[in-house]
């Protein structure tokens, strides 16, 4: 059974950091692109951040870079998204999703930050 579970979110004032954590199981996370993507109320989703199966290549949408890193660590089966300097607009869901090897996407149930003085 294919698991990824968010956790980390929660209310930070601005200028604050997260981090936040995305266990996965049940697929074959170390050869499986991981991505990070948020949904505020009202819009689209957005995807942010990329990282590579091995973790040596990473993408970054314009509203993060500089802000926010992506890393994994293969052997925990774990991603993480660290988030520096929180903006109120950076209030959304965030969302782990893995795409395997053969194509397949996965989400995570997703996790709550509220950026708010």
């Amino acid at each position: 059974q294919v698991q990824l579970v968010e956790s980390g979110g929660g209310l930070v004032q601005p200028g604050g950091s997260l981090r936040l954590s995305c266990a996965a199981s049940g697929f074959p996370f170390g050869s499986s692109i991981m991505s990070w993507s948020r949904q505020a109320p009202g819009k689209e989703r957005e995807r942010i951040a990329t990282i590579s199966s091995a973790g040596g290549n990473t993408v970054y949408a314009d509203s993060v870079k500089g802000r926010f890193t992506i890393s994994r660590e293969n052997a925990k089966n774990t991603v993480y998204l660290q988030m520096n300097s929180l903006k109120p607009e950076d209030t959304a869901v965030y969302y782990c999703k893995a795409r395997t090897g053969w194509g397949t996407d996965y989400w995570g149930q997703g996790t709550q930050v509220i950026v708010s003085s």
